[in-house]
């Protein structure tokens, strides 16, 4: 059995002032690629990784859209799910 997993974090600092997006690509529960919003590119951690990374990195539609997840992802739920999340007591 073979298992393929791609994850979506975000990371709010003091609410939405600082907003990280991390995109994490594991294959047999290892990670081999990652995006990261504050460093703007993809970087692989194997063999199979880079090469996905380089390919990733060379399209500059796809990186822009990986950096507007910032927006349109994050922000975008945060303000959605602020109310049952933080606002609960």
């Amino acid at each position: 059995v073979f298992q393929w997993m791609a994850k979506a974090e975000c990371h709010f600092i003091n609410g939405t002032e600082k907003v990280r997006f991390l995109e994490r690509s594991f294959y047999n529960r290892f990670e081999y690629a990652r995006f990261d919003s504050d460093v703007g590119r993809y970087e692989g951690f194997t063999p199979f990784g880079e090469r996905n990374a380089g390919r990733w990195n060379s399209d500059p539609g796809f990186l822009e859209q990986r950096k507007a997840a910032v927006d349109t992802y994050c922000r975008y739920n945060y303000r959605v799910s602020t109310p049952f999340l933080v606002e609960r007591r």
